[in-house]
């Protein structure tokens, strides 16, 4: 049978004698998933590790579509067909929307993406593509970075923290487009800490805890289970209904 889309294995990481992951072990074979944990827990070091971002020394695998990635370089990576959203956004003040999609787009391979395309998605950025990534609201900046990612045509699209700072209007905006793009076939894994995001996008919850794996449970056993919300995660439980 074929290997998953994305296979991490037995992956560990460092910084300095400081170990943030251990022995993380998972496979995505299609789809979405969620990572989801408190503040701390390694989530952004797991994006790192498979993105290939330093400067966290790592051990292990991590295989997408069959390929090792551990040792690639970052480029290389996004090259194979993985899109980052990064937490932060890292978004360059010095050049405006349009100039960040196209400079994107030509690099890409070719593919269905296209900056017109990335517009039609979110209009809000045809309505300011002439303004730098500085002058962007936080709403507006994190459609930016889902554009610029999928400009590189993704197969899995990792974003790390995307709602962080935004109000709650321009979340359920941004689910509406996650829930859309896997629709249309793409994979997603959602590195979230808000439960209620993680839980509206995918059904497949992966809980960490101090660079652990620690659990793996679905949204509706999750949203229904306020102990389990208390240990792992330190959160006040859901609302009904949510």
């Amino acid at each position: 049978m074929p290997e998953p889309l994305l296979v991490v294995d037995n992956l560990d990481a460092w910084y300095g004698t400081a170990r943030a992951l251990e022995e993380v072990s998972f496979e995505l074979a299609g789809g979405s998933a969620a990572v989801i944990g408190r503040n701390g827990m390694g989530k952004t070091t797991l994006c790192n590790a498979i993105m290939g971002i330093p400067p966290a020394r790592v051990r292990g695998s991590v295989r997408f579509k069959g390929q090792e990635l551990i040792g690639k370089a970052s480029y290389k990576v996004a090259q194979l067909g993985i899109g980052y959203v990064p937490q932060g956004r890292r978004l360059f003040s010095s050049l405006s929307v349009d100039e960040h999609l196209r400079m994107i787009a030509g690099r890409a391979s070719n593919g269905g993406w296209t900056p017109a395309k990335v517009y039609e998605l979110f209009p809000r950025l045809a309505e300011r593509k002439r303004n730098g990534g500085a002058q962007l609201s936080g709403g507006e900046q994190q459609m930016l970075a889902i554009g610029r990612a999928l400009l590189t045509n993704p197969e899995l699209l990792i974003m790390d923290e995307p709602s962080e700072g935004l109000a709650p209007a321009i979340i359920e905006m941004l689910i509406e487009t996650f829930q859309r793009l896997e629709r249309e076939g793409m994979s997603i894994l959602l590195i979230e800490q808000n439960l209620g995001v993680a839980t509206s996008i995918t059904d497949r919850q992966l809980v960490m805890v101090a660079g652990n794996i620690a659990a793996e449970t679905t949204a509706k056993e999750l949203s229904q289970d306020p102990d389990l919300q208390r240990r792992f995660l330190g959160v006040e439980p859901l609302a009904a209904g949510r």
